[in-house]
């Protein structure tokens, strides 16, 4: 280090000084340009000193901070996460290193392990990738679910976007054959989106309906189908105040998704954030970015979005463009009922054929799948505490003492029904009759 150049100003001086021509590099100065007026001004002294001199000052730092008195005199680079090429030439640097011939360093491995590591930084990807080869050296399933799980921990700890590490799959949704079948479609058109024109690629989905009814299930059965990690943003602890100004948070939490594509990004009661209440301010600029955001974002991110309070959802929203679709999932009916009961059942080992199924729907008409599902819970439980096995009668007990949401909350599912009859498609073939 050069004399006097220990401290903010010295370095200026000492730039300023100079007698050739160089790149002076100063790190983490956006401490002493935050702190100091003098320093700002100086900044500006030097830049004038420099210039045409051949004499270029670079200011690094881990957080964005430029005075506005300097703003239109300095050139702002942001550099993001490693893309799949940078990561896998990092990678195989990595497995070089080790004991050769212990790593399967094939190209297809490290294409492979790279798409897994997408979205963090180098030291990120380390980290995962060292929790990976402590589990296989193969790089095998077992380190995959390794590094998926220090990657639900690095993405974790930030607190607005969450990685789901369990997504299911769409045979645990009962019923909803419309919605089903047009995953299913839009899967083809979004793999093969490398070739097909940005108005084809799908973009989106948006779920609305009765709470209970399966709207987080379906999108979680979009990340198996689509064969993409799932990442949820939460819109309540981005409103917390704890990750700074809302709409801030809500930018970056878009950006960072976009270096983690191709991956389902998950908007989980997006009326908390966009509502047709508030039109100006900070939501009414969240809302301007969403709606420009999802016209240009990444064709390789595939946002679902659910929302419960749907009449508070701007018009500008649920048009179509913004979203590919919007379904509305209504309370199962009787055929779909049948089939979430099985699905319950099958999860916990008991087999459905030993139930008269059909008989005991007739005891849960204008039931949500979320009641059918803590009936199964409770009448096991019941059955698990008696130690026998579970009986029919078991469930028709449970049944009969549960009173439903359709029947405490039947003005406000009339109402959201009503306000969905001519704004959505239907997840369900027929409609419960109202």
């Amino acid at each position: 280090m050069e004399a006097a150049t220990d401290t903010p100003r010295g370095a200026l001086d000492f730039v300023t000084a100079h007698p050739g021509a160089g790149i002076f590099h100063l790190k983490d100065f956006h401490e002493p340009l935050r702190d100091s007026s003098e320093i700002r001004r100086r900044l500006r002294d030097v830049y004038e000193s420099c210039l045409d001199q051949n004499k270029f000052v670079v200011i690094t730092s881990p957080v964005r901070f430029i005075p506005e008195e300097i703003e239109r005199s300095m050139i702002f680079l942001e550099l993001r996460p490693p893309d799949v090429v940078e990561l896998a030439e990092f990678l195989r640097g990595e497995l070089q290193a080790r004991e050769e011939g212990t790593v399967d360093v094939s190209e297809t491995t490290l294409e492979q392990t790279a798409r897994t590591l997408l979205g963090l930084t180098l030291d990120e990807a380390r980290y995962a990738l060292r929790r990976g080869l402590a589990e296989d050296l193969s790089l095998g399933p077992a380190s995959m679910r390794a590094m998926l799980e220090e990657k639900r921990l690095l993405v974790n700890r930030g607190g607005v976007i969450e990685y789901i590490s369990e997504p299911r799959d769409l045979g645990e949704v009962g019923g909803l054959e419309i919605l089903k079948k047009w995953l299913l479609e839009r899967r083809k058109l979004f793999q093969m989106r490398d070739t097909l024109s940005s108005e084809i690629v799908p973009k989106g989905v948006l779920f609305m309906g009765i709470p209970g009814c399966g709207k987080s299930l379906c999108v979680k059965a979009i990340a198996s189908a689509f064969e993409l990690p799932l990442y949820r943003v939460d819109m309540i602890e981005m409103f917390s105040g704890r990750h700074g100004k809302p709409e801030g948070a809500f930018v970056a939490a878009c950006k960072m998704m976009e270096d983690m594509a191709p991956a389902v990004l998950w908007f989980d009661e997006i009326e908390m954030a966009i509502t047709s209440t508030e039109t100006s301010g900070e939501q009414g600029r969240i809302f301007a970015f969403f709606l420009t955001w999802m016209q240009e974002k990444t064709r390789g991110l595939f946002v679902a979005a659910t929302a419960n309070r749907i009449d508070l959802l701007p018009a500008e929203m649920i048009r179509k463009g913004r979203f590919d679709e919007v379904f509305f999932v209504d309370l199962p009916l009787e055929h779909e009922q049948i089939e979430i009961f099985k699905i319950h059942l099958s999860r916990r080992g008991i087999d459905p054929a030993a139930f008269n199924l059909p008989q005991l729907v007739s005891f849960t008409s204008g039931w949500t799948g979320a009641e059918i599902e803590q009936c199964v819970i409770s009448a096991i439980t019941r059955s698990r505490l008696e130690e026998r096995e579970l009986t029919e009668h078991d469930l028709i007990s449970n049944a009969v003492k549960s009173v439903p949401l359709s029947r405490t909350m039947k003005e406000q599912i009339s109402h959201i029904r009503g306000w969905a009859f001519e704004r959505a498609m239907r997840a369900s073939l027929n409609p419960v009759g109202r």
